[in-house]
């Protein structure tokens, strides 16, 4: 892993150096994604199928019921208590960010109203295949049934039509009806556009790996997705003298050992507990299955910083603006408030970023890739829209209309003007 000395007099320059170039690196170049849309666009179920064997080796896109309770019949209790548990914090927390509709009347009797109004149709998209991922399935459904989304749509590609039973207990659990064994652009496509299978929605949302990502940005427009990057996870750890080093290794390795593009950075002004995470870093990497990912990640993404002063570490968290950020340091509350710039902050030793993963109750889709200096995670607002009503009153007008017929006029905008004006004119 790489390590920076603030002190240095490059500082600055080398990790933004050091940003750019992961940015750089899960940068798509999109024409292969851009075919695949236009394909399935063009042909539905006939491209569909022709992805779904190519890519995942999969003839079956629409499971039967039947296979699906014969599925979910396989799992483990322990796991569907798990899903259980993080399903009902989940669902508490989220149940707390409703919206109220907003209603205001002015002196002039004029009406204003400002509704929430939950999107019609979404679909989730879930990563699938070599992997799969029940806690995905909780974090992007939960959100739209607390919203009051009436057709939630479940895209999980399979391998060799081999279905996920816990994936498929989550889902359940979210009451998804509609289940699709499809993944990557061609998945995409589908949902966005509609085939004689699957009928289209109005908002896919959920994790992809680059070329999903891709495919969600080039079908907007067409179809709402996510108001934020959702790409290779990333985590900055902030930690001192007191922070436990083998504790800090495993939650860094906790998040390279998702995909080799994942961001692991370490930032504290103690060097021995740097070179400590260092050492126990290659010696916990020997016990994990997925020890060569997280090898790869680390070797190109991880960063490890020695800063002196709380001022810099601030500045340097909010210019790398994080997925995830753990502040594992005793004294939290003195930079906290100063953070602007990162999707989750866990706070304290024992908030470790894999429990907000699974059933602390917040959301894990989180905007990466620098993206959480504008955007923010999944939550129960994404399936909201917001409609203004307005209802004028006779006084209302003729109060404020010579006003908005100054502004039109001096905006070029006689049209406006005249359709006021011929409102208010007396007799």
């Amino acid at each position: 892993m790489k390590i920076l000395y603030s002190n240095n007099k490059n500082f600055d320059k080398s990790l933004d150096k050091l940003l750019t170039s992961r940015k750089n690196r899960i940068k798509l170049n999109s024409k292969s994604v851009i075919n695949i849309l236009k394909d399935v666009k063009k042909n539905g179920d006939k491209a569909l199928f022709k992805y779904e064997k190519k890519f995942n080796k999969n003839k079956l896109i629409v499971p039967k019921s039947s296979q699906i309770l014969r599925s979910i019949s396989s799992l483990d209790k322990n796991i569907k208590r798990a899903i259980d548990l993080a399903y009902n914090r989940i669902l508490k927390f989220h149940s707390l960010q409703k919206f109220k509709n907003i209603i205001y009347t002015d002196k002039l009797k004029n009406k204003l109203e400002y509704k929430y109004v939950p999107i019609e149709s979404v679909a989730i998209y879930v990563p699938g295949s070599s992997a799969s991922y029940p806690s995905s399935v909780l974090m992007n459904a939960i959100p739209a049934v607390v919203a009051g989304v009436k057709r939630i749509v479940m895209i999980n590609p399979s391998f060799k039509g081999k279905l996920n039973p816990a994936v498929l207990y989550a889902a359940r659990k979210c009451k998804i009806k509609e289940i699709y064994s499809i993944g990557g652009p061609s998945a995409i496509a589908a949902v966005a556009y509609g085939t004689k299978s699957i009928k289209k929605v109005d908002k896919v949302v959920g994790p992809g790996n680059l070329y999903v990502a891709a495919a969600k940005k080039e079908v907007f427009g067409d179809v709402g997705i996510e108001s934020m990057t959702a790409g290779p996870s990333e985590i900055t750890i902030v930690c001192d003298k007191f922070s436990n080093s083998s504790w800090i290794a495993s939650d860094l390795i906790g998040q390279a050992e998702h995909d080799i593009q994942a961001q692991c950075i370490l930032i504290s002004k103690d060097k021995k507990l740097i070179q400590e995470v260092k050492f126990k870093i290659f010696d916990q990497l020997k016990k994990i299955k997925r020890a060569s990912i997280a090898k790869q990640s680390l070797k190109k993404n991880g960063i490890l910083i020695h800063i002196n002063s709380n001022k810099k570490i601030i500045d340097v968290v909010n210019k790398i603006a994080p997925e995830h950020l753990e502040l594992n340091i005793k004294d939290y509350k003195s930079i906290v408030s100063k953070i602007k710039n990162s999707g989750s902050i866990c706070l304290g030793k024992y908030a470790v970023m894999a429990m907000t993963d699974y059933n602390i109750g917040s959301n894990h889709v989180l905007p990466t890739n620098g993206s959480s200096r504008y955007s923010s995670g999944i939550s129960v607002n994404e399936f909201y829209k917001r409609i203004s009503l307005i209802n004028i009153s006779k006084k209302g007008i003729e109060s404020l209309g010579p006003s908005v017929i100054t502004l039109a006029n001096y905006e070029g905008l006689a049209g406006h003007a005249e359709s006021v004006k011929i409102r208010i004119r007396r007799k």
